[in-house]
C-alpha cells in the first residue's frame, strides 16, 4: 500500500499476517481501555459487545486457505486495526474527561459503533462472497489456456466483492471501475454476478451522493438490459429506488432509470409492481417533459404495464390516455409514437370507458393521422379495430376511415391487414354500412387476403366477405372476382388448422344463387370437403351440398 503524506511518501511493506498480529494484540487493548471509562456505560457496553467479536471473526478470516494471498484480507485488517485504535483513543480520552462537550462525544462513540458493526460485517462477507477462492488458481490449471480467462474472472470477483466491502468511499470508487470494465467487457462481468453483488448495487441507489447513484443506475441499466438478471433486481428491491430516480434523478439518472424499467417492465407480475410502488405518475411525466430517450424508455414501459388488463384503468386515472394521444400528435422519436399506438391498442381492448375516454380525447383523428406516416401501423389500426364499434357511421365517413383501411389491406404488414379486416367486421352492423366498404373496393383485397399463410388472417378475411356479401351489391363485386370462388373452396379444408371454413361455408352459399358460380364450386372439388363438413356439423354444409349434388345431378342428366 502506498500512501501520500504530503510530500513523503510512506510504502506499507507489512505481510498480511503482521497485520493479523496487529489486530490480535490491538483488541485487548481495546477491551481493556473501554472498561475502564466510566462515562456514558450504555454506549461504552455495546461498544465492548462489538470488540469482543472481533476475535473469532479475525480467526474465520485467517482460517480461509487463500487468506495469505488476496489483497482484500490485507485491506480488512488494516481498517480492523485502525478502528481498534480509534477506539482505545476515544477511551483514553473519555477517561481522562477531556471530551469536547457531551453532544460530540456521543457523536464520536456512534460513529465508532457504526464503525465496528461495518468491520465485522465486512469479515464476515469476505467469507460470505467467496471472493478469498478466488484469489489463486490450481495448480492443474496454471500455465493452461484457461489462466488469463480465470484471472480475469478472479479480478472480477474481487472487484463486485469491493461493493460490498468497506466505507461508501472504498465503494464509490469499486462502482467506477465496474462501470468502466462493463463498458469494455460486459460479459466477463456478468458471467461471476451473484445476487449478493445485485443486493448491493441496489443498496447504492439510495446513497445520498447524487453521484453515487448516477453511476450506479448506470451499472444497474447495463444489467437490466443484459436479460439476466431480472429476477434478482426485482427480488432485492430495485423498483422503489428505480422510480425515485425517475421522479427526482439527474438527467442520466432518469434515463437510466426509465430504461431500465422499460427492460424489467416486460414482465407481467413487475409491470404490476411498477404500478403498485406508484411508478406510473413519474413515467407519465417523463412523456410530457422528458427527453427523446427518456421520453421512448417511458412510453415503451407504460406500453408495458398497460397489457396488464387489471391495471388499465389505474393508468387511466392517471392521464395516460391524454398523454398517449399527445405523443402519437408530437413524440419526439418515431419509436414514442409508436410505443403510444400499442399502448391505446391495449388500453382499448376490452375496457369500454376507455374507449370512450380514447374518442373523446380526439384519438381516431391522431390514430388515422398516425396511419398515414411511414411507421409501422399494426398498433394503430388495431387501436381502430377497437374503436369501430363505438364510432358513429358519420365519424367515419368524415374521417375517411374506409379509404385508410383500403390503404392497410394493399400495402399494410399482415398483421395490419388482419386488424384491418377485423375492422371491418366489426363496423359492418347495417346494409349502408355494408354498402360504403363495398364501394371503397375493400372487397378485391379481402378476396386476395384470402390467399394467406396466417390462419388468422384468412379466417378473418372469410369472415369479413360472408358479412358483406349479404348485400346484393357486394356479392355482385365478389362473383366479379375469379379468384372468389377457387380461393373459398380451398377454405372449406376441414383440417383443424383451418378456421375459416364455416366462413367459406356461409360466402359459397351466398353465391350459390349463380349456375356458373356452382359449377365453379363443384369443378374445384367443393364436394367432396363439403361431405366431410357435414360429417363435423359445420353450420350450412349439408344445404349447400345438397344444392351442389342437385346440380350436378342435372348436369349429368343433361349430358344424356
Amino acid at each position: 500500500m502506498v500512501e501520500d503524506r504530503g510530500k513523503e511518501v510512506v510504502v506499507d511493506i507489512q505481510s498480511v499476517e503482521d497485520w493479523l498480529c496487529h489486530a490480535q494484540e490491538l483488541v485487548p487493548v481495546a477491551v481493556d481501555k473501554a472498561r475502564e471509562v466510566k462515562g456514558f456505560p450504555g454506549r461504552w457496553k455495546m461498544i465492548i459487545s462489538k470488540l469482543e467479536q472481533i476475535p473469532s471473526r479475525l480467526s474465520d478470516l485467517s482460517s480461509h486457505p487463500c487468506f495469505s494471498k488476496n489483497s482484500l484480507c490485507k485491506e480488512q485488517l488494516q481498517a480492523v486495526s485502525k478502528t481498534l485504535k480509534e477506539a482505545i483513543e476515544l477511551a483514553i480520552l473519555c477517561m481522562g474527561e477531556n471530551y469536547c462537550g457531551k453532544l460530540r462525544t456521543q457523536s464520536d462513540l456512534d460513529a465508532l459503533s457504526g464503525k465496528l458493526d461495518l468491520n465485522l460485517r465486512d469479515c464476515g462477507l469476505l467469507i460470505k462472497t467467496g471472493v478469498l477462492g478466488e484469489a489463486t488458481m490450481p495448480s492443474a490449471v496454471a500455465g493452461s489456456s484457461t489462466e488469463p480467462e480465470a484471472a480475469i474472472h478472479s479480478n472480477t470477483r474481487e472487484l463486485l466483492a469491493r461493493l460490498q466491502i468497506g466505507h461508501l468511499e472504498a465503494k464509490h470508487r469499486a462502482l467506477d471501475t465496474l462501470v468502466e470494465v462493463m463498458k469494455e467487457d460486459e460479459k466477463t462481468v456478468l458471467a461471476v454476478m451473484g445476487r449478493s453483488n445485485i443486493a448491493a448495487l441496489v443498496q447504492l441507489l439510495t446513497a445520498t451522493s447524487p453521484c453515487i447513484r448516477e453511476k450506479t443506475v448506470t451499472a444497474i441499466c447495463s444489467l437490466a438490459e443484459s436479460g439476466s438478471c431480472e429476477n434478482w433486481l426485482v427480488s432485492e428491491g430495485v423498483l422503489p429506488p428505480l422510480i425515485r430516480l425517475v421522479e427526482s434523478g439527474s438527467t442520466v439518472g432518469k434515463e437510466k432509470a426509465t430504461i431500465s424499467l422499460q427492460r424489467l417492465s416486460m414482465s407481467t407480475e413487475t409491470a404490476r409492481a411498477i404500478v403498485g410502488h406508484g411508478g406510473v405518475r413519474p413515467l407519465i411525466e417523463i412523456c410530457r417533459t422528458g427527453d427523446s430517450v427518456s421520453q421512448a424508455a417511458a412510453a415503451c414501459t407504460l406500453k408495458n404495464i398497460s397489457a396488464v388488463p387489471e391495471v388499465r384503468q389505474d393508468l387511466a386515472e392517471e392521464g395516460i390516455v391524454k398523454v398517449m394521444i399527445n405523443l402519437l400528435d408530437c413524440g419526439i422519436l418515431l419509436g414514442s409514437k409508436e410505443y403510444a399506438a400499442e399502448c391505446l391498442q391495449n388500453l382499448t381492448a376490452s375496457n369500454d370507458n376507455l374507449k370512450r375516454a380514447v374518442i373523446s380525447e380526439g384519438g381516431i383523428r391522431s390514430l388515422l393521422v398516425y396511419l398515414d406516416g411511414p411507421l409501422p401501423q399494426e398498433s394503430a389500426v388495431g387501436a381502430l379495430r377497437n374503436l369501430v364499434s363505438s364510432i358513429s357511421m358519420e365519424m367515419l365517413v368524415s374521417y375517411c376511415f374506409l379509404p385508410r383501411l383500403v390503404h392497410v389491406l394493399r400495402s399494410g404488414s399482415l398483421g395490419a391487414q388482419q386488424a384491418a379486416a377485423t375492422a371491418i367486421c366489426r363496423v359492418c352492423t347495417s346494409a349502408d354500412m355494408k354498402k360504403l366498404v363495398g364501394e371503397a373496393g375493400c372487397i378485391p383485397l379481402l378476396i386476395k387476403l384470402l390467399e394467406a399463410k396466417s390462419n388468422s388472417v384468412r379466417e378473418v378475411s372469410a369472415q369479413a366477405i360472408s358479412s358483406l356479401v349479404s348485400l346484393s351489391h357486394n356479392r355482385r363485386e365478389v362473383k366479379r372476382d375469379d379468384k372468389s370462388v377457387p380461393n373459398l373452396v380451398q377454405l372449406l379444408d376441414p383440417s383443424p388448422q383451418n378456421t375459416a371454413k364455416k366462413y367459406a361455408v356461409a360466402s359459397l352459399a351466398s353465391l350459390a344463387s349463380s349456375k356458373k358460380r356452382k359449377r365453379l364450386m363443384i369443378s374445384y372439388g367443393a364436394i367432396g370437403y363439403l361431405k366431410k363438413l357435414t360429417e363435423m356439423d359445420i353450420p350450412g354444409a349439408k344445404k349447400l351440398l345438397e344444392r351442389l349434388e342437385k346440380r350436378k345431378l342435372r348436369s349429368l342428366f343433361g349430358k344424356k
